[in-house]
């Protein structure tokens, strides 16, 4: 018989979570069998939802009480380290939201947590599953565009308490210490994790960010973030006020033979002296169509995690976005690896 594998939810303060609970439900060798919080409401929610049959006032009394193959963490970015540590002690596998935590520091205690347990870990990247994305991906790394010089993403929209967010996860977005920052760490951490993907970690980082428009206490609302790699630059951007679409291609890279542009769905390929190509990303094939099918897999078939949600490229992200962010509050261009 197929091994059923348990599942627990560490924490669902993290909006994110109410999208992966239903892959969790469709994956036939899975049971969802107990959920951690301190909010009632949230408890009440996933009982009704999942008939969740073991509901915890805390994660970690879920962890200690609860003998679990696999967690799904959804806290706030500052207690990833310590969900990962509390299962790596019990031998448990993670899979945790975007980004992988709220410091560098927590990141690595994070991989030191998994490396010595040799347990799985997975940061969530949302981007990971998109299939115009995936397509990027893909010719990318086939060299389709050359070698990359410059790669850029904005992401946006008018504030996560704007956009509807439940207050149990923009109440935290707007703690810096339980975020990192605002709207830098929440959506910078796109840009930074594709540009980890793709570059690496760059050699030098300067970053920008301001509280431009919120009338109420915000770490930031907008913020942008430079990587400068030996031949190629990076940009991340982020913003929380902004009330329209855009209509610039995104994310976009150029490489040395081309480029490649996202388009909503659409994928927009440019070669010099060809006609511009725009294609139907095809959609995503398993084990790549979510978070949840994906760490399974790597389980049952001993692969390792890679790509934008490897726990090495998701620490890269998170040393990009400290150097930002240590740049943005002194004025100084940091120099990577950073002073730990």
């Amino acid at each position: 018989m197929a091994k059923k594998y348990r599942v627990g939810v560490a924490a669902m303060v993290h909006d994110h979570v109410w999208g992966e609970l239903p892959h969790w439900s469709k994956l036939p060798n899975v049971e969802l069998v107990a959920a951690g919080d301190v909010n009632q409401d949230l408890r009440d929610k996933i009982k009704e939802r999942y008939q969740v049959p073991h509901i915890y006032n805390s994660w970690q009394e879920m962890i200690e009480q609860e003998e679990l193959d696999i967690v799904q963490a959804a806290s706030e970015n500052n207690v990833c380290a310590d969900i990962v540590e509390a299962c790596a002690a019990k031998g448990i596998h993670v899979i945790s939201e975007k980004p992988m935590s709220a410091t560098v520091a927590q990141a690595n205690r994070m991989i030191k947590a998994a490396n010595e347990a040799k347990t799985l870990l997975l940061i969530n990247w949302p981007t990971a599953w998109n299939p115009a994305i995936q397509e990027m991906e893909r010719r990318i790394l086939a060299g389709e565009i050359g070698n990359l010089f410059y790669f850029k993403q904005r992401s946006a929209h008018n504030g996560p308490k704007e956009i509807g967010c439940d207050p149990h996860f923009w109440g935290w977005l707007y703690d810096e210490e339980k975020n990192g920052a605002g709207a830098l760490m929440d959506y910078c951490c796109y840009s930074a994790d594709m540009c980890a993907r793709f570059l690496g970690l760059p050699s030098q980082v300067t970053g920008f960010r301001g509280v431009f428009v919120k009338d109420y206490p915000v770490p930031d609302d907008n913020a942008i973030i430079l990587m400068k790699y030996p031949h190629a630059f990076g940009v991340a951007e982020a913003c929380w006020t902004q009330t329209v679409g855009y209509a610039s291609n995104n994310p976009i890279a150029y490489g040395t033979l081309g480029s490649i542009a996202i388009s909503g769905s659409k994928v927009i390929i440019q070669h010099p002296g060809k006609d511009t190509e725009t294609i139907d990303a095809p959609a995503p094939q398993e084990p790549h169509r979510n978070g949840p099918e994906y760490l399974l897999h790597c389980l049952e078939t001993g692969e390792p995690i890679t790509g934008f949600c490897s726990a090495e490229v998701s620490r890269d992200a998170q040393e990009i976005l400290e150097a930002g962010k240590r740049a943005a509050d002194t004025g100084q261009t940091m120099q990577l690896p950073l002073n730990q």
